[in-house]
């Protein structure tokens, strides 16, 4: 299924440059996929990934591992700023 990655801040150097205009870009990933997943496939530092929206709805850290993504899902990921 399709959905949107975001990151912000410092993690946008982590998307193809490419990408980095828009700090977006469309990603395929399988159909059981949660916030997690998709966070670890990424390979982003742990210690970055502060603030995590689905769709507008925050994600606890301890809730990534439940919460499933669905086709057209947006993932947006900020890390900490400003001491955080």
């Amino acid at each position: 299924m399709e959905i949107t990655f975001k990151l912000f801040a410092s993690l946008s150097d982590c998307l193809p440059s490419g990408a980095r205009r828009s700090n977006a870009l469309t990603l395929e990933v399988p159909d059981e996929a949660c916030v997690a997943s998709v966070i670890e496939s990424s390979a982003l530092p742990p210690r970055l990934v502060h603030l995590v929206l689905v769709s507008g709805e925050f994600i606890a850290p301890e809730s990534r591992s439940a919460r499933r993504l669905k086709p057209g899902d947006a993932l947006a990921i900020w890390p900490p700023i400003a001491g955080g």
